[in-house]
């Protein structure tokens, strides 16, 4: 006896609409974050008592209008808020102050993918050999990150390695990690401050090499082949969950 199911909402439907969800938060996180400038503007708005535009402007040597432009654009994301700073200053309207939005403790993260799908893979994994589940793993992770990778600048040329690990930072955190970049004396490195597989990944560390095979796929496809880049995994013992790149 066959039982087939019929719904409207059929796995290509379904696949065209989680591509869509993905496309608008990599466009939301671009859009708020895709400037290096920007990013810092953040950090300094989210760990203090929040910053003006003129502050900004004199932090970072910008013209007033363009450090409000990045303000605005962060307020408009909901990455701060903002209210007028009623602090004696002379004459003149209050100022704005852009402090860190009550409603968020971190970038947004998108929905966490279904335990039941993550459960499987890990089962699946566990019945091959652990060097075998380890290149299928790290393989299958650098494949979609090729793919993102393509999907992110179709026709355009290739990166500085600096610029593909921010762009790779954002991609990151489209995809649930909650991820940004930090410029060193020589390297590049994403820390990731959530990881989208939960707790399972503890028991399961085979998971980390998707990760670092979606970062290798992304910086193959935006700057070239020959950049090593280092996976760092708590769940392999180490402090942080971060790719390190030479710059």
């Amino acid at each position: 006896m066959t039982i087939s199911a019929h719904s409207d909402t059929g796995p290509i439907q379904r696949d065209a609409e989680n591509d869509e969800t993905f496309s608008a938060a990599v466009a939301a996180v671009t859009s708020a974050f895709g400037d290096a400038t920007r990013r810092q503007i953040y950090l300094v708005a989210r760990d203090g008592e929040g910053v003006t535009a003129t502050e900004i402007a004199r932090r970072f040597a910008l013209h007033p209008n363009v450090a409000r432009h990045h303000l605005d654009k962060l307020a408009a994301g909901g990455y701060l808020d903002v209210s007028l700073d009623h602090t004696p200053s002379g004459a003149g309207r209050p100022s704005k102050r852009y402090r860190r939005s009550a409603r968020q403790t971190t970038l947004e993260i998108p929905p966490r993918p279904d335990e039941l799908m993550i459960t499987l893979l890990v089962r699946a994994l566990s019945l091959l050999d652990p060097a075998v589940a380890e290149k299928m793993a790290l393989e299958v992770g650098e494949d979609y990150g090729r793919m993102l990778a393509q999907q992110m600048s179709p026709g355009e040329s290739q990166r500085s390695s600096r610029a593909a690990m921010l762009a790779v930072a954002d991609a990151l955190t489209a995809h649930g990690f909650a991820a940004h970049a930090e410029e060193r004396a020589q390297s590049m490195s994403i820390i990731r401050d959530h990881c989208p597989f939960g707790e399972i990944v503890s028991e399961h560390p085979v998971l980390c090499a998707v990760d670092r095979g979606m970062v290798q796929g992304l910086m193959a496809g935006l700057c070239g082949e020959g950049v090593p880049v280092q996976l760092r995994s708590r769940a392999r013992g180490d402090d942080n969950c971060e790719s390190v790149a030479a710059s």
